[in-house]
């Protein structure tokens, strides 16, 4: 089994292109994974605070059977508006469900709380119009970029800088890669126990549960993100291996899925996913990517808005 952290190898897996718009300012930013070709897709929503659009298309029983873009971006619900400039971008382009009023481009969202850092401002429709104009099938950055640019661990000004990363992992003819923007209330750590991003106290990590204790500091909080691989599965396999995911941010994040946050991955097949392979076999690869790639994102975030990264706690 081969782990890797490049965006160039999360790329390979399929038919799909990645796009930040960043605003290294205000604090905030949109990511978007573009399938050129569409992709099938399912959802699985954790913790309380959930800022979500178009998920429900997602689930089995609902008609729609494949979605041509997914945006995981800052700004709290108000950042969901930029979905709608990716909407309109692909809907120029020809490309979507459909109807007999022309293509409607299927775009689900989700959104963290990043409002506590930077300008206190949101990406708007016309910055996810530029980030899917940016989108790439080479490479695209990592760390403080796109919706990962106001991420921390812990709540706010109080916690750690992080940001987007991705892992990918493979096994035989099997890929799968997560994207993921680690912005959650409890403590990031790794494999062995150890803190690499959360709530601080005189420059040094506080115990993981003092978070749930401060409830005059606490803001709101999520991890989001998406797996893809190249195995081909249907709405209700991709469903499972989103819930299966999860289990990465409970190893990798502790206290996780609390009432402050609002965690949600999705679960995708590019059209060009071929592969066959065991759903379960799926599900537990895309939660070790979950997990490894919450990790990255702690290790990759440079200190911004006064918020400390990892190396300097």
């Amino acid at each position: 089994m081969n782990i890797s952290f490049e965006s160039k190898d999360f790329l390979s897996i399929g038919d799909v292109k990645v796009g930040h718009w960043t605003d290294d300012k205000g604090g905030t930013g949109v990511t978007v994974l573009h399938f050129p070709g569409s992709a099938t897709c399912g959802v699985d929503t954790r913790g309380s605070a959930t800022g979500t659009r178009e998920v429900d298309l997602l689930y089995p029983t609902k008609s729609v059977q494949h979605v041509d873009a997914i945006v995981l971006t800052g700004g709290s619900a108000l950042g969901l508006s930029s979905a709608s400039g990716i909407a309109q971008n692909l809907r120029g382009r020809g490309q979507g469900y459909e109807t007999q009023g022309g293509p409607i481009p299927i775009v689900p969202a989700a959104v963290i709380f990043d409002l506590t850092v930077g300008d206190k401002v949101w990406p708007q429709e016309q910055h996810g119009y530029l980030a899917i104009q940016n989108a790439s099938s080479d490479s695209f950055a990592t760390g403080n970029v796109g919706g990962g640019t106001g991420a921390t661990a812990g709540p706010g000004m109080f916690g750690c800088k992080t940001g987007l990363a991705v892992a990918s992992v493979t096994r035989h003819k099997i890929k799968v890669g997560a994207i993921v923007i680690a912005n959650p209330l409890g403590t990031i750590i790794d494999a062995n126990g150890s803190s690499l991003a959360g709530l601080r106290e005189n420059d040094h990590f506080a115990p993981s549960l003092d978070a749930l204790s401060m409830d005059n500091r606490v803001g709101q909080n999520t991890v989001i993100g998406c797996v893809i691989t190249n195995a081909a599965f249907g709405k209700a396999e991709h469903c499972t291996i989103a819930e299966m995911a999860h289990d990465g941010i409970a190893r990798s994040i502790y206290p996780s899925h609390t009432s402050h946050d609002g965690d949600v991955l999705f679960s995708a097949s590019p059209s060009s996913s071929d592969q066959y392979a065991a759903v379960d076999l799926v599900g537990s690869l895309a939660a070790q990517a979950v997990a490894e790639a919450i990790r990255q994102s702690a290790r990759q975030a440079e200190t911004a808005f006064d918020v400390p990264n990892l190396n300097l706690v």
